[in-house]
């Protein structure tokens, strides 16, 4: 587990950047963070740390496209469990589900890979950011579907103002390691 100090200090390197992707978006960069080694560590090993054990453990992670992909791999294998990484349109060849949700700037369609996502299966969800809570409630609905249940959702930086939780699936614990 990262202590702390490292984690603290690799949550320093996230990077703010007024004004993307629109005049008044203050938008926090992570890439940073994974290019730092000791960096990306603390963070998976913060996210490693946080995940249950004994009955209430998962077994699989959903990842977001696209930095939710970088996060959950590393926790994947990091805890040796499954991934699943939820894509945007026209990039799978088979796909099991499909959901379409509103965000900050518009609308997104998330697809789930066809074979991939057991029923039964208890998920941490991952992502970098947590804003409105769009793309994470679309990613729960389609593990809901899919006939597992999200038991963790884990972000990087929770943008706090923006009410992201309040669609946060139900009995989900929830994750961040950086609050602002």
């Amino acid at each position: 587990m990262a202590d702390g100090t490292a984690l603290d200090r690799a949550l320093g390197l996230v990077r703010e950047v007024p004004d993307f992707p629109e005049p008044g978006v203050l938008f926090r960069d992570l890439s940073p963070v994974l290019a730092d080694a000791a960096g990306f560590r603390a963070v998976t090993d913060a996210f490693a740390a946080a995940l249950p054990s004994g009955a209430g453990a998962v077994d699989t992670v959903v990842a977001i496209e696209a930095r939710g992909f970088l996060f959950g791999a590393a926790l994947a294998t990091a805890a040796g469990l499954g991934l699943v990484a939820v894509r945007k349109p026209g990039k799978l060849p088979a796909v099991a589900d499909r959901v379409t949700y509103d965000l900050e700037y518009g609308s997104a369609t998330l697809e789930l890979p066809a074979d991939t996502l057991a029923p039964g299966s208890r998920v941490v969800i991952v992502d970098d950011v947590l804003a409105t809570g769009g793309t994470v409630e679309a990613a729960a609905g389609l593990v809901e579907r899919a006939g597992a249940t999200t038991a963790v959702v884990a972000v990087v930086v929770e943008l706090t103002a923006l009410g992201g939780r309040s669609r946060l699936p139900g009995g989900a614990d929830f994750v961040s390691l950086l609050s602002v």
